[in-house]
């Protein structure tokens, strides 16, 4: 195993102090959370510049192997959960458990409330219709993960509000004891940053990265019958998604740019 920088090599230096790093993590067994060496260490071990090693870590950190915290130094990333909720209507409880993982749901509200003017539009009601709302901290392997806002006309899923859906799928729900089948949906995503509630929820610092998922799923007669907006941790998630191309047809916009 290369043990120091091959200077004969073609391989871009910060290239191999990348491969270096990779295999001391992996050699000395390191888990989320433990610390590597700083800049001016590496700069000494492996007789590199600092640029070498900012651009070596900087690949490291935008493929989730590290986590540079400013003021504290470089540490062992946590894993993050690759969710494929863009492209496909799974939910969260089917796209973990796929992973072989835990999730559990804290049930913060579980009523029916009056559509306001956003969530009359998602499911195509009258503003003040009634809906059931249904809010929940989501934590993977114990951890929190993503704050979930769901909203479901109220005729489609009468008795919905006495469920325990702490620990079970609400779409398999739907589908298995209201008969409600969801086939087609649009689902959007973009960054913010967390507020003092949100952060508090999260266990994240205020001001921390969000994705938040949007999304508004139709039955089989093209009708609306849930929607949610969901606030992922962004230390923690990362979405996938499967492309091709098509080359026939008007092409249409993918990326909204908003102001």
């Amino acid at each position: 195993m290369q043990t120091g920088i091959d200077r004969s090599s073609p391989l871009p230096f910060y290239h191999q102090l990348k491969q270096l790093l990779l295999g001391d993590i992996e050699q000395r067994g390191l888990g989320p959370g433990d610390r590597l060496p700083g800049d001016h260490e590496l700069c000494a071990t492996y007789d590199v510049s600092r640029t070498v090693v900012r651009q070596a870590l900087a690949e490291l950190e935008t493929e989730g192997v590290i986590e540079r915290i400013k003021g504290r130094g470089t540490f062992v990333a946590h894993p993050k959960t690759a969710e494929g909720l863009v492209q496909s209507l799974t939910g969260l409880y089917e796209d973990v458990a796929a992973r072989g993982g835990h999730l559990r749901s804290e049930v913060r509200s579980l009523e029916v409330t009056p559509a306001d003017t956003q969530v009359a539009d998602d499911l195509d009601v009258p503003v003040g219709h009634p809906v059931i709302t249904i809010e929940r901290l989501r934590f993977v392997d114990e951890e929190p993960w993503v704050l979930t806002i769901t909203h479901v006309p109220e005729e489609l899923a009468p008795g919905l509000v006495d469920e325990d859906l702490s620990h079970q799928s609400l779409y398999a729900l739907l589908e298995s004891k209201y008969g409600v089948r969801l086939v087609h949906g649009r689902r959007s995503v973009e960054a913010t940053v967390a507020g003092a509630s949100l952060a508090r929820s999260l266990g994240v610092s205020r001001g921390a990265p969000v994705l938040v998922l949007r999304s508004t799923s139709e039955g089989q007669d093209g009708r609306p019958v849930e929607s949610f907006v969901a606030f992922h941790r962004g230390d923690r998630s990362r979405f996938e998604v499967e492309l091709s191309r098509h080359t026939s047809g008007a092409p249409r916009p993918l990326m909204i740019v908003t102001g």
